[in-house]
């Protein structure tokens, strides 16, 4: 298996596959880049279909984390972990700090945290285990969900995409899609509800669409991702999985931005221009979605919450600068802004070299 993904030319420094029989854990770590610091990345708790769809799953998060923390100013490499299964029914202490185990083998070059199917009280279990854990309860000497200032960040590089379009950072009025309302999603909409935009929601899971319609009764709400798609909007925004652009989607968007806090959007990488040809904005889904790292990151120095939302706020000026360089350099934004992220990489990660020789 170790063959197949250096076939696959990913560029990983690592991967590791981790299987603890008696829990029941299988899991993959994929560390993309240590070049600005240790890979800082959450662990994904998902009934994958196969392990090689995990493994390609693996090495696609890692690889956008590599590129989100260098965007988002931290010094700090990108990494990601799966864990295989249902968690509903396979999530267990004995799993969870099984997989502690394992992150603590790596010896710090892999911090894990929260994401899709964990929570913070995951991370305190992991944490027994582990000293390379972040993302966990205020109880725990954490910072607690960062979907606070994931969603807020989204929310930032919406600000920063309609005063591009529009030349006004402003959304109201703005008739806006949210595709899923799970943790980040519920919280960007209360953002877009303040803020004056007409929002329209979908998910799969019909509890959070009536929680997100219970909190802010004059939403509206249609059947599934489809009709959002459908729908003549302003801003699409994708908060569930990834994969939801393909060329299929894009032909029938009816959209001026795109712009979510779902990771790997694009269903490949000449979607990008896809959404440029057809003069609709995307705002990179590594660039907006930083806040939640930028959290946990910050979780490591003794946190503080206003110190991490004015790092997330500056979201708004980075999305404002991948706009100039993909202006600039006639590319669209989500070349430029791994234009960025690797020249960014590729200099700090030169003069940490220099210190380490």
């Amino acid at each position: 298996m170790t063959e197949g993904v250096f076939g696959r030319g990913s560029g990983h420094e690592q991967v590791v596959f981790c299987q603890d029989q008696a829990s029941g854990l299988k899991a993959i770590i994929g560390i993309y880049s240590t070049a600005l610091g240790p890979a800082l990345g959450g662990t994904r708790f998902y009934p994958y279909a196969s392990e090689a769809a995990a493994l390609d799953d693996v090495l696609a998060l890692s690889k956008g984390m590599a590129y989100k923390n260098a965007l988002a100013g931290l010094d700090l490499g990108g990494g990601k972990a799966v864990i295989i299964g249902d968690p509903a029914t396979l999530k267990s202490e004995s799993l969870l700090r099984a997989f502690g185990r394992f992150v603590q083998s790596l010896g710090g070059r892999y911090i894990t945290a929260c994401d899709v199917g964990t929570y913070v009280q995951d991370m305190d279990l992991v944490a027994r285990e582990s000293e390379f854990v972040t993302g966990r309860s205020p109880e725990d000497g954490g910072a607690g969900d960062s979907s606070v200032l994931t969603a807020y960040g989204v929310y930032q590089g919406m600000r920063a995409s309609a005063d591009h379009v529009w030349g006004i950072p402003e959304l109201a009025g703005r008739r806006v899609g949210v595709a899923g309302v799970g943790k980040v999603g519920h919280i960007l909409v209360g953002h877009l509800v303040e803020a004056g935009a007409q929002v329209v929601i979908t998910d799969v899971y019909a509890p959070a669409v009536e929680r997100t319609r219970a909190a802010y009764p004059g939403i509206e709400v249609v059947a599934d991702v489809d009709a959002l798609i459908a729908s003549e909007l302003d801003v699409f925004a994708p908060c569930a999985l990834g994969g939801t652009l393909t060329d299929e989607t894009v032909a029938r968007l009816r959209t001026k931005i795109v712009c979510g806090a779902a990771n790997n959007q694009l269903a490949h990488p000449g979607i990008g221009k896809l959404l440029d040809d057809r003069g609709i904005l995307f705002a990179p889904d590594y660039l907006v979605n930083a806040g939640g790292v930028i959290q946990v990151s910050d979780e490591r120095h003794g946190f503080d919450f206003t110190r991490a939302q004015r790092k997330t706020t500056a979201i708004f000026d980075t999305t404002k600068a991948v706009f100039a360089l993909a202006k600039a350099d006639g590319v669209p934004p989500a070349t430029a802004a791994d234009r960025l992220a690797e020249r960014r990489i590729a200099e700090v990660g030169r003069l940490r070299s220099i210190l380490v020789g």
